[in-house]
């Protein structure tokens, strides 16, 4: 099963698309569950991850047949136990394993090594799945692993895998049932300033050597490499400030709470220019440094870029912005939410408007005594 990381991109046509091609879906919070389901993922195809679930979101989890608990940790899977016995349900659980191997583009974005918050230590897994074997409110039935994002390297892949490998031999060899395994997700997207990264193709490949003959149901969970290159941000430029000394700086009207990669993981987006103006030698073209409205200095899209001559109001696009991008958007400095647009050949649609101020005053309450 594919099944979307909805994280990355969770708006519900996006959804929808990837639910008529028959994705399942990789879920971490209620709000995520209530979208696939809405988008017409059915339970049974989603997955609940999380190393922080609430009681609330694991009694919702629990009302929908079918739908996989990937447990992280003890003091979760006792607390799963207890609500499932209440609401006299049985939880189909998967111990998502730390394996002590982590990758991906950035530290913040590495989810697999020993120290990172993610997932049982892969020495404590075999008893936990031991004792949820024994519960009869629990439903055991495999083990999985999310290793990081943006990974471009499949030599990490496979040492984790092999170590989920190990995992179901060991479970196996005391007679505990494994149906599924879960290899995560974090292939890398093909980013304009990267090498281009392994292909799904190579990912699958390397699954099929790994775990092929184990007689497993697997799943993977994709977002970025899916989402990624579909999305753009638009934006218009405001000014460009010129200066006697230092940088030169192209002003954009989308800003670090439009697109705060760059900012939280010093991310490269190729900016392109809608339209051209030309330019007639190497002078015309930047350096710029690259930045937003925002009252913060991180407010900063690149530094020393090289782009052709831009004006105020010429249109620019990031690209690449397809994933994380209006998915972690706030409304910071109070700036209203950039609207989405869906794109299908000459087709296009508004999925997502940009409110109004007086819809986000209307949100706020002031309290009678003041």
């Amino acid at each position: 099963m594919v099944a979307y990381a909805v994280k990355a991109n969770g708006n519900l046509a996006v959804l929808k698309v990837l639910a008529n091609e028959g994705a399942g879906a990789d879920t971490v919070s209620e709000g995520e569950i209530r979208r696939a389901l809405a988008a017409g993922i059915p339970p049974g195809r989603i997955i609940f991850s999380g190393m922080g679930k609430t009681e609330a979101e694991l009694r919702f989890a629990l009302s929908l047949p079918g739908l996989q608990i990937n447990v992280e940790s003890a003091p979760e899977l006792e607390r799963l136990s207890v609500l499932a016995g209440e609401a006299n349900a049985v939880a189909d659980v998967l111990f998502r394993v730390n394996p002590a191997v982590g990758a991906g583009g950035h530290a913040k974005i590495t989810t697999g090594q020993a120290h990172d918050k993610f997932g049982v230590a892969r020495d404590g897994v075999v008893e936990l799945y031991r004792r949820a074997a024994g519960d009869p409110s629990l439903n055991p039935v495999g083990v999985g692993c999310h290793i990081g994002s943006q990974i471009a390297d499949l030599t990490a892949f496979e040492a984790a895998w092999m170590v989920m490998r190990a995992l179901v031999q060991s479970l196996r060899a005391e007679g505990l049932p494994v149906e599924r395994i879960d290899l995560g997700g974090g292939l890398a997207a093909p980013y304009f300033n990267q090498p281009d990264p392994p292909s799904p193709k190579d990912l699958a490949e390397l699954a099929k050597r790994v775990v092929g003959d184990l007689d497993c149901e697997v799943s993977v969970e994709p977002g970025r490499a899916i989402a990624a290159n579909a999305g753009v941000l638009l934006s218009r430029v405001i000014q460009v400030n010129r200066r006697a000394e230092g940088p030169r700086f192209l002003v954009l009207d989308a800003a670090m709470n439009d697109l705060i990669r760059p900012t939280l993981y010093d991310a490269f987006h190729e900016l392109c220019p809608v339209e051209s103006r030309g330019g007639e030698n190497a002078d015309d073209f930047g350096p710029y440094d690259v930045v937003g409205p925002v009252c913060e200095s991180g407010d900063t899209f690149a530094r020393d870029r090289r782009l052709p001559p831009l004006e105020a109001g010429d249109l620019v696009c990031f690209l690449t912005a397809g994933a994380y991008g209006a998915a972690m958007a706030s409304e910071y400095n109070a700036r209203p939410l950039v609207p989405e647009v869906l794109v299908d050949g000459d087709r296009w649609a508004l999925i997502r408007p940009r409110p109004t101020y007086e819809e986000m005053l209307a949100r706020e309450d002031v309290p009678g005594w003041l």
